[in-house]
């Protein structure tokens, strides 16, 4: 455990204000020059097509996709065809400080709400090892978390996100149920032009 750490239930580690002011505005300019390279798109519902309200990005060797096809991981963005950029240091050393697993991240998925975007309850099952934990990373305005069990049906509770908390899914709570119902808009100061910026921290494949 580090400083700070709040066990909301076994495996669900919320870790508020792990990331200082001058951290997290470091953070926010290495991602605008590797958005440059690794553009946001408007990722999709299989089968419907519909888009979803969050645009995204990824860094590191695999990045997570959604189209008409399904869910899946890739090495190249879905747009440029260019490989993902690497992921900056505050991000690798914030998965060496909170997993406790020991193999790197091999995916960090960057997520952009503006104001009006939610995240649906969903499981976070499309990688090889559920051993491997979920490690996210909040910048911006203040986004209300919501988890609850491995059924959906199990209650849930919900949480302040605000800019700079870490939050860790593992353990028994690998797979619980969690989306975003809403984000605060004006509750932070970091993003110029407001919003929510989520990093999501993943190991897709089996360690060999």
């Amino acid at each position: 455990m580090v400083s700070g750490e709040i066990l909301l239930a076994p495996g669900a580690r919320y870790v508020p204000g792990f990331l200082d002011r001058s951290a997290q505005e470091k953070l926010v300019d290495d991602l605008r020059a590797l958005l440059r390279e690794n553009p946001l798109f408007q990722p999709r519902m299989p089968k419907t097509g519909k888009p979803f309200s969050v645009r995204m990005t990824n860094l590191g060797a695999l990045g997570w996709v959604s189209d008409e096809t399904g869910y899946r991981y890739q090495a190249e963005h879905p747009d440029t065809g260019r490989p993902w950029a690497a992921m900056p240091e505050v991000v690798r050393n914030t998965w060496d400080r909170l997993a406790d697993y020991p193999h790197p991240p091999e995916a960090c998925l960057v997520n952009w709400y503006d104001e009006g975007a939610r995240m649906g309850l969903h499981q976070d099952r499309d990688e090889e090892d559920f051993h491997a934990p979920v490690v996210s990373l909040s910048l911006g305005d203040t986004a209300v978390f919501r988890i609850g069990g491995q059924d959906r049906k199990h209650p849930t509770r919900s949480i302040r996100l605000e800019s700079g908390d870490a939050f860790v899914l593992g353990g028994a709570s690998r797979l619980a149920f969690h989306g975003v119902d809403r984000v605060i808009a004006g509750s932070s100061s970091l993003l110029p032009q407001g919003g929510r910026i989520n990093l999501t921290l993943r190991r897709v494949t089996k360690p060999a």
